[in-house]
């Protein structure tokens, strides 16, 4: 595959919201069958689409670009020969940023490749025509996350980081239960401490489902205004973002809240309030 149809398969996997890893050959120490400048793409299933070297080359590609990909940091891996790749974790000073692994082909040479990981920005969906929701829709924007708007008979993405409900009223339950049970991580509902305890109370909620939705949405830092209620809201995604892993593992795992101090309480207090009375 020459590269820019590569190029122009990697934009179709962005457009289309497809993570995969984007491997070039940097530097060859020969003999290799690869050389600088050669690329291919990792995608998830394990599909490698371009030319990064022979067999064995391929294969440690392959599993080193989906663990990458798992943990969505890019790294510089240097396949090498075994004798050298052995001294290399002996010697336990590898630097931050470098995988060395053994070449177990014959060949002997050495390929250092830059392992890319592309991932798309984070998705939110946002209902409702609220300043807050516009403010959500602006700051997230800014941020580079891909923010939309939803409807209550809108499909929700699978890949989903967030659901934000600001609509002070109109259609919540109906795209509060979209959200959870298509398993979005975080769904926050923009409403007084009081409404949105109802709205809660309304829903049949399994545990599960009932830790994923945050009302009032926003971290607790006494907001006032839409442009401040979005900033909380924003902040609170990112703190429930997952460290490690999937997102649809994190957001099934139990989550036990912190019990509050008495500051924290007082700052939710009022950010329940600023929510209330935001137009």
């Amino acid at each position: 595959m020459a590269r820019t149809d590569l190029l122009a398969r990697a934009n179709d996997l962005r457009a289309h919201r497809t993570p995969f890893v984007f491997a070039t050959v940097v530097r060859v120490e020969r003999p290799t069958s690869a050389k600088a400048g050669d690329c291919a793409l990792v995608l998830p299933d394990g599909t490698i689409e371009g030319f990064v070297g022979g067999a064995c080359a391929e294969s440690t590609v392959r599993l080193h670009g989906l663990r990458q990909l798992a943990a969505g940091r890019s790294t510089l891996l240097r396949i090498s020969p075994e004798s050298s790749a052995r001294e290399a974790e002996l010697s336990g000073d590898e630097p931050d940023g470098l995988v060395t692994v053994g070449n177990p082909c014959l060949s002997g040479g050495t390929l250092e490749i830059f392992l890319e990981v592309m991932s798309p920005p984070m998705l939110v969906h946002v209902f409702g025509d609220s300043p807050v929701a516009r403010a959500v829709t602006v700051m997230g924007q800014a941020m580079g996350w891909d923010v939309r708007p939803t409807t209550p008979q809108a499909p929700i993405l699978s890949d989903a980081a967030a659901v934000v409900v600001a609509s002070h009223g109109a259609d919540e339950e109906c795209v509060l239960t979209g959200a959870l049970r298509a398993g979005v991580p975080y769904v926050g509902l923009v409403a007084s401490r009081r409404r949105g305890s109802a709205v809660v109370s309304s829903l049949d909620l399994t545990p599960v489902q009932r830790a994923r939705l945050h009302t009032p949405a926003g971290l607790d830092i006494a907001a006032r205004g839409p442009n401040e209620i979005a900033i909380s809201i924003l902040a609170e995604i990112i703190a429930s973002r997952p460290a490690g892993g999937t997102a649809a593992a994190q957001a099934a795992a139990p989550q036990t809240a912190a019990p509050q101090t008495a500051a924290a309480q007082t700052a939710a207090a009022q950010t329940a309030a600023a929510q209330a009375a935001a137009p």
